[in-house]
């Protein structure tokens, strides 16, 4: 039973080891190309773009029609799926700015045919198909590699069970000496049932934690050994480990120098053993423990008498050791038990990563004496037990409080394989995959925090795309969507202005003789709107962009709601906005040939081109550069939201100059995918000198979250100059 070298804080596993699996056959192991990029590219701004070769792809796992990244990226840290497109011979994305920590990840075509990435050394031994990366950041300094030759050693000690031989991983401090003086406390940490004692390397980034405090001073030298989540309840295991610490390591014995913690299950087994054994340890932890009614067989006295610390973590209601955290907080309360409560971490589940964490809130309170016994900062009280309204008998999505939103299913998936819920949550807004699990004849989960925005979203039953029909929402151009708002004062200019109060949107029927029908445009006048009155009202002309029509502006962007909000603040000057079906192959002659005759002939409104703005996105944005370029000095101010000029051959600086009151240009971050294209369009502009607004990028991507912030900004500056 001599202990070993563990080498390498990661695992670095061989990509020979990466498999796939389709239905229950085993793919061949893939191989990595030779001279082959990285495929993951994490940047210093914390975006994580990812480029596939669609070859390797193919040879290795087979044509799929979609390939999705799967990671810790969801709300609180879940499971998530993060979409490529195929783009030529590569499926790519990038997804971002991600908060700082560690990250895992998988990658899988056609939901089943999962793959790691070649190109990644850094591993997870308990699971050979996954990557992981590290971005750093102020708020994840202690989980970042500590200067070299500065940390402890991680040796693998091999001990007998009755069930026969296994192993744990030791980490012994900078200053640790196998044949030194004197002896250290000792901190048994367990990992959850099925999980590695590896796990806490790779995915717990425990060697980081303990070396950063250690370096810090922040925790009691002490020796830690760490073990899987498969030991038996009776404790048999758990002695025999013990045994073999003391007989390899400098460790002392007594229970006021061990403790012990664990994770899921793991932290079950050590609530377990300090409530029912208190003589063994002096301290204890549990980091999202499921232990509930067995303290209420607990012997207060003695617990009170021999644990010098039990401290209890969870996450929020995603963690499911959360409702078992509020039970056992009130029976040991009623029991009189002694302990401390690190409360909930708002945005946390139950996963690594908030049990990085805990562990790091956690360690410095053993073996020594410290002052500060109440919650982490920003955790805050369990607020009851959290349970969702029972399956079918609520629409979807179901609003609970603080952000968190439960999706389901009706029951006519039963037999499906893989369902997600496809939605706007992830940073920024850009979209992700949640899984959702099955609850007898439906499928469901509960997502959250999410901030209060606008939201919307549609279910993937094995790769088809599904409405909600429980969502009574609608969004005419993309049948399959439904709409939520999570309401706060971040989303107040979202909401819905009190009955009554708000301008009107009426319904523009006019004839398109580019597209030779009859088309409709929606028009919103704002509050106390006056046909008669003596000076016409400025006109704003707002655009959908590709794929869209006049309706999404309303049914996605909001816009009524927000010039609703705006106009009531006093922050709006007083317009009409006709927003116009764009889907024309000659928009300039669509726009003055038709939409603008009918807009004026119906409505009191200018036609001035000091009192006429013209803006759009995407497309609508291009449709917005072009009349610019067409007929300057036809529109007093202009707005693209992410969309790029385009050539300057032929542009008449000079006459956009004189004729533009203002050109303001938006565009989201790196994951907006016209981000390069719009950036070159500035350096256009500067070198025709053209004059224009740019105020820094909208943070998210070629999304609804960006346009509607886009038109939360413009609309207040439009005619005041």
């Amino acid at each position: 039973m001599t202990p070993r070298s563990y080498h390498g804080r990661l695992r670095r596993l061989p990509a020979a080891l990466a498999v796939g699996v389709i239905a229950a056959a085993v793919l061949p192991a893939p191989q990595p190309a030779a001279a082959n990029a990285p495929w993951l590219d994490v940047s210093g701004d914390r975006y994580a773009s990812f480029s596939l070769p669609a070859a390797y792809v193919q040879e290795h796992v087979g044509e799929v029609s979609q390939v999705v990244v799967e990671g810790n990226f969801g709300p609180s840290a879940s499971w998530a799926e993060f979409g490529l497109t195929r783009r030529g011979d590569v499926w790519s994305g990038v997804l971002g700015p991600l908060r700082p920590g560690l990250y895992q990840y998988q990658l899988t075509g056609d939901d089943t045919r999962s793959f790691k990435d070649p190109t990644n050394g850094a591993g997870v031994a308990s699971q050979p198909l996954w990557s992981t990366f590290f971005v750093p950041g102020a708020s994840a300094r202690r989980l970042a590699d500590p200067p070299q030759g500065t940390g402890g050693e991680v040796t693998t000690l091999t001990y007998r069970t009755k069930q026969g031989e296994k192993t744990s991983l030791v980490w012994t401090p900078p200053e640790y000496r196998a044949n030194g003086a004197g002896r250290y406390p000792v901190l048994y940490l367990r990992s959850g049932d099925g999980g590695a004692a590896s796990d806490w390397l790779d995915l717990g980034r425990a060697t980081q934690i303990f070396d950063n405090l250690s370096a810090e001073r922040a925790m009691a030298p002490m020796v830690v050994v760490l073990s899987d989540g498969d030991g038996s309840d009776d404790d048999r295991d758990l002695k025999d480990l013990r045994k073999a610490v003391t007989d390899n390591y400098r460790v002392h014995r007594d229970r006021a120098h061990q403790a012990i913690a664990g994770v899921a299950e793991g932290g079950t087994q050590a609530l377990r053993i300090g409530l029912s054994n208190p003589g063994q340890f002096g301290y204890v932890g549990s980091f999202s423990g499921l232990l509930t009614g067995e303290g209420s067989r607990t012997e207060a006295r003695a617990v009170n008498r021999n644990l010098r610390l039990l401290r209890l973590y969870t996450g929020n209601v995603t963690d499911p050791g959360y409702n078992a955290a509020h039970r056992l907080t009130g029976v040991l309360d009623r029991a009189g038990v002694r302990f401390e409560f690190d409360g909930v971490n708002p945005d946390g589940g139950g996963n690594w990563t908030t049990w990085q964490e805990n562990l790091v809130d956690f360690v410095p309170r053993l073996f020594r004496t410290v002052s500060d016994h109440g919650p982490s900062a920003g955790h805050g009280p369990l607020r009851g037990e959290f349970v969702p309204p029972p399956a079918g008998t609520t629409p979807t999505p179901f609003l609970a409080e603080d952000g968190f939103v439960t999706f389901e299913t009706t029951a006519e998936f039963a037999d499906a394989q893989h369902v997600t819920v496809w939605a706007n949550v992830a940073p920024g807004g850009s979209w992700l995959r949640v899984p959702l699990s099955r609850h007898g004849d439906r499928w469901r989960a509960t997502v959250g925090p999410l901030d209060p925005w606008f939201y919307y979203y549609r279910f993937i039953v094995d790769r088809v795309a599904v409405k909600d029909v429980s969502n009574p929402t609608k969004v005419t151009t993309e049948p399959m969507w439904s709409t939520f708002l999570v309401p706060g004062e971040q989303a107040r200019l979202l909401t819905d202005v009190p009955a009554g109060q708000g301008g009107e949107v009426t319904s523009l029927t006019y004839r398109s003789t580019v597209a030779n029908q009859d088309r409709t445009a929606l028009v919103w006048t704002p509050p106390g709107y006056e046909p008669d009155r003596a000076d016409p009202y400025p006109v704003l002309y707002l655009q959908h962009g590709g794929g869209q029509s006049y309706t999404d502006w309303l049914e996605m962007g909001r816009a009524k709601q927000i010039l609703d909000h705006q106009f009531l603040d006093g922050d709006l000057v007083p317009m009409v906005v006709v927003m116009g079906n764009g889907n024309v192959p000659n928009f300039n002659q669509e726009l003055l040939g038709n939409i603008m005759p009918a807009a004026r002939a119906r409505y009191h409104i200018s036609t001035d081109p000091a009192q006429q703005a013209i803006a759009g996105l995407s497309m609508g944005g291009g449709h917005a550069f072009g009349v610019l370029k067409a007929y300057p000095g036809e529109f007093g101010y202009v707005a693209a939201f992410s969309a790029g000029f385009g050539s300057g051959t032929g542009v008449d600086a000079a006459a956009i100059n004189a004729g533009t009151r203002m050109l303001r240009l938006y565009v989201g971050d790196r994951t907006d995918f016209v981000y390069p294209s719009f950036m070159a369009s500035l350096t256009t502009l500067d070198n025709l000198g053209v004059r224009y607004e740019f105020d820094g990028v909208t943070p998210g991507p070629h999304g609804w979250d960006v346009w509607q912030k886009n038109l939360i900004d413009l609309a207040p500056r439009l005619f005041r100059r």
